[in-house]
């Protein structure tokens, strides 16, 4: 049976390769050192025209690999999918590493495996209709409207409101650090709709329309320079009854999905910056020391696990399995090789990460070094993550409620 697997691998894999080298250029065989863009950064610094740009780019690939049959593999047929097992996603990820094609951004990560399998859990048989192609497509974009300035880490604790009005809702409130809302054509909320209950139980899910009168999206400057982050604010935004995502009431629990699948998806964060920084390491001036060997090495082994981990949890997800405390696992892992990368980065580099001398591939890592401590809170932060794992995996008693 092994060999029957590993020839349909391999026969998946050549045909990957051949229609990429169709319809895109190989990239340098070096790895294309000194050429092209040379950023590793962890958030984008664009302007909202740039940021505009990039989405268009990267949303036309995503409808040509669709069209093509290449693009959400693991998905049901319904859905534009093959219905293949869950590691030829990977098989094609590396495959397409190897071609110049647009590097996805945040949003388009959001999109299509966090929000659309959301919908495809939770939704009505409209709402599944209606948007979870589109968003395996791009055709519609979406971002996370959770996070709020008084919440903290706490997404029980959100407060913006949702008020029945007929048969619609009224919502007012604010969310902050939405990846994409600049560019988003709509948000996954989670509002509060019963006051009265439990802080779990009185929270409902809805997909708000960004372009609903009575939203203002305005971006958050972040310390690497650029705006990849908003405030959102919603000012008795009207949205239909249609437009709530599961039960009322339970919120909470369309969240976690959410959650689960952003945790497994963070779990490959970082994943292609290890080839730049390997890059590096072959491309200095002077010769690497025995320290900065070891930690080099240290660093592809650790993204060569992080990667292991996202296929045994995709594995058991593909075998039936919903999103476990493994996924917490992998994200905490990821944030720390990225913080480790930075370390690494900046032992080679010295001077040259701080003061730009125009040289390829130096100076662009000061932004990764300041972007990636922001990923121990994105996503879940990392004391929530290792809450999750004590309570969940180590079966330690949870923390008191004060």
């Amino acid at each position: 049976m092994s060999a029957v697997i590993e020839q349909t691998v391999d026969a998946f894999r050549q045909s990957a390769h051949h229609w990429l080298a169709s319809v895109a250029s190989p990239v340098d065989p070096s790895g294309g050192w000194g050429q092209g863009d040379d950023s590793v950064a962890v958030f984008e610094s664009w302007t909202e025209t740039e940021e505009r740009e990039h989405t268009d780019a990267i949303s036309s690939w995503e409808k040509q690999r669709f069209d093509a049959g290449w693009g959400p593999l693991s998905w049901p047929a319904e859905y534009g999918g093959r219905e293949l097992p869950n590691h030829y996603e990977q098989i094609f990820a590396e495959e397409e590493a190897g071609f110049d094609v647009p590097r996805r951004t945040e949003l388009f990560g959001v999109t299509q495996q966090l929000i659309a399998p959301t919908i495809a859990a939770w939704g009505t048989e409209e709402q599944r209709a209606r948007f979870v192609k589109a968003l395996l497509r791009t055709d519609i974009l979406a971002c996370q409207l959770f996070s709020e300035p008084g919440a903290g880490s706490d997404l029980a604790a959100v407060q913006t409101r949702a008020i029945r009005d007929g048969a619609g809702w009224i919502i007012t409130g604010q969310k902050v650090w939405t990846s994409g809302a600049r560019v988003a054509d709509y948000g996954e909320a989670i509002c509060r709709t019963d006051s009265s209950a439990g802080k779990h139980a009185g929270l409902t899910a809805f997909l708000i329309p960004l372009d609903a009168p009575g939203i203002t999206v305005r971006p958050i400057k972040q310390m690497s320079g650029g705006a990849t982050f908003n405030e959102v604010f919603l000012d008795e935004v009207r949205v239909n009854d249609a437009d709530r995502l599961g039960p009322e009431g339970q919120g909470w629990r369309v969240a976690l999905s959410t959650l689960a699948a952003e945790r497994l998806d963070s779990g490959n964060l970082g994943a292609g910056t290890i080839d730049r920084l390997l890059g590096l390491a072959r491309n200095l001036d002077r010769p690497l020391t025995a320290v900065e060997v070891d930690r080099i090495a240290d660093a592809y082994v650790r993204s060569m696990i992080g990667r292991i981990t996202g296929l045994r949890v995709r594995a058991s997800m593909a075998a039936g399995a919903q999103p476990g405390p493994e996924a917490s696992v992998g994200k905490l892992y990821a944030t720390e090789t990225m913080r480790r990368t930075s370390e690494i980065a900046a032992q080679l580099l010295g001077s040259k990460l701080v003061a730009d001398t125009g040289e390829w591939g130096t100076y662009c890592w000061t932004e990764h070094l300041l972007g990636a401590p922001g990923y121990r809170i994105a996503g879940g932060s990392d004391e929530i993550q290792r809450n999750i794992i004590a309570e969940r995996v180590l079966g330690l008693p949870r923390e008191p409620i004060r």
